[in-house]
């Protein structure tokens, strides 16, 4: 087990080695970086977040297919769209999520551009000074605000029923954190990135875990804030620039 000084220093080098332009090459923050206007980067990055999970190649070209029906033009689509134009939308599936879940998603986001000031509005409104968990869980209060299927309620995930909300946490990375990198966005200037949490999935965690800095388990909220926790004693200012270096020890080195 590593000290934590030698532990910092590892962690601190595979952000370095893991943070870099081209990272954005083989991850699902390329969709995003597709648009230069802070809304599209925005529903952009929600739309392929919320489908972020399986294999890295379907994620791309789904999400990729997904920016195709909205015209390339994802908040020009969500602002202007009428009724039939949600029929284009009907096929969409990625794993679970499907045509209808996506157009409850876009009548949604228009809902929250219209009435809450946008995503980053609803993010700050309810956020705590060293957390956004809370704020996830009123997100998805306001989200599902209109009448809409119970089914699409499983692709927004919630800290306050002890998921780790892995997906959001990384859009969250997305919209708020910023560095030279530029592999994250940082365009959502009225939050920081010492409110973010790591997001946690089986390859963050486990390596975490044979770091020492998790011993729980399952990958839940319970075990993102032991996480968070060791993190924050690393970097409290930026620690979830350590996602690079777990995820990256975990996926492209087995660690």
């Amino acid at each position: 087990m590593l000290k934590k000084s030698e532990l910092k220093s590892f962690l601190d080098f595979k952000v370095e080695q893991y943070n870099t332009p081209e990272f954005i090459e083989s991850d699902p923050v390329q969709i995003p970086h597709l648009f230069s206007k802070k809304e599209d980067i925005e529903i952009a990055g929600f739309l392929t977040a919320t489908i972020a999970w399986g294999n890295r190649k379907s994620i791309l070209k789904n999400a990729t297919s997904l920016m195709e029906l909205m015209e390339s033009s994802p908040y020009d689509f969500v602002m202007n769209h009428q009724d039939e134009d949600l029929d284009s939308l009907e096929n969409f599936v990625h794993r679970t999520f499907n045509g209808k879940d996506l157009q409850y998603f876009v009548r949604s986001l228009k809902n929250i551009y219209s009435r809450h000031q946008g995503l980053e509005g609803v993010f700050t409104k309810y956020a705590e000074r060293d957390s956004l968990q809370g704020s996830i869980h009123q997100f998805k209060k306001v989200f599902f605000e209109m009448p809409h299927l119970s089914r699409t309620e499983k692709h927004v995930s919630d800290p306050m029923k002890n998921s780790a909300a892995k997906r959001i946490n990384m859009y969250l990375r997305w919209m708020i954190r910023s560095d030279a990198a530029n592999v994250d966005f940082g365009i959502w200037n009225q939050l920081n990135a010492a409110q973010l949490s790591c997001p946690l999935d089986v390859h963050s965690g486990n390596t975490a875990r044979k770091l020492g800095l998790l011993k729980r388990k399952q990958n839940d909220a319970k075990a993102l804030d032991e996480l968070d926790k060791n993190l924050r004693k690393l970097d409290p200012k930026d620690p979830v620039k350590y996602d690079y270096a777990l995820f990256g020890l975990g996926v492209f080195e087995k660690y």
